[in-house]
């Protein structure tokens, strides 16, 4: 048996990275997974893998209230119900604060805090529907301290634990659970954007970002999607969580905890 027999769970940001790896475990686990993202062919790519029965793909910008009203339909008309939403989808974008143009700003702020905050209004009746379910959002490490130069994705990401908070106090009567992971350094195409380009030297990239956590991350070394994804597969499994909610749980290979001497 798996942990989430007989869930219904919409992953976000599904086609790629964390999600991916969060959408192939839950279904391994026994979830019926929708995914849910804007590139569409690797989207419907990894429903496929995954398989008929346990995996749709639903084209899902997260920033467009409509677009969410579309995601729940389809869910519903695939599997039934919902009772379980990991909100992943995410952009970050490099820039000194003080040079960062607004569009830009606000860019990061209608993926990363408008799209939690839709997919918490948007699914949460659906899962209490459902007789209860978990929420599970992805913050960050830079969402419970500063990091120079990601001030539009810091900013979206300590308001995601602000709403992971509120959501966890309002919706806990309705037998809703409501947490935050906060990975640091992982091995994504976001941290390594070198991964999408063909022309890049990825091998070369990655050595430097390697010698970079080593010095960095006292477990010395950038973590892997699927360790986060084993995290949000134990806030969704009410077995493993069921007395936690309103949390905020960072990953990050001990990054947060300080500054080593050595």
């Amino acid at each position: 048996m798996g942990k989430l027999d007989g869930r219904v769970v919409i992953v976000t940001g599904a086609a790629r990275g964390q999600g991916e790896q969060e959408a192939r475990l839950f279904a391994a686990e026994g979830a019926r997974v929708v995914v849910a993202d804007v590139l569409d062919d690797q989207g419907e790519t990894v429903a496929k893998e995954i398989g008929p029965g346990a995996a749709t793909y639903v084209h899902l910008d997260v920033g467009e209230e409509a677009d969410w009203t579309a995601a729940v339909t389809a869910a519903k008309d695939a599997f039934g119900t919902i009772d379980g939403l990991v909100n992943n989808a995410g952009i970050l974008r490099f820039n000194e604060l003080t040079a960062t143009p607004l569009d830009e700003f606000q860019q990061v702020v209608r993926v990363n805090q408008v799209g939690a905050f839709l997919g918490i209004k948007t699914v949460a009746p659906e899962i209490e529907a459902a007789g209860g379910g978990s929420i599970v959002s992805t913050a960050s490490y830079t969402g419970l301290t500063g990091m120079a130069y990601v001030g539009a994705y810091a900013a979206t990401k300590h308001a995601i634990i602000g709403l992971t908070r509120v959501a966890a106090l309002e919706l806990a009567p309705k037998g809703i659970r409501v947490n935050a992971v906060c990975p640091g350094a992982i091995d994504t195409a976001m941290s390594n954007p070198a991964q999408l380009d063909p022309e890049a030297d990825v091998a070369r990239s990655g050595e430097a970002l390697d010698r970079f956590y080593r010095k960095l991350v006292p477990l010395g070394r950038a973590g892997r999607p699927e360790e986060v994804a084993r995290l949000a597969l134990f806030l969704t499994a009410e077995e493993d969580s069921a007395y936690i909610t309103g949390q905020p749980f960072v990953i990050d290979g001990g990054w947060l905890a300080g500054v080593s001497v050595l």
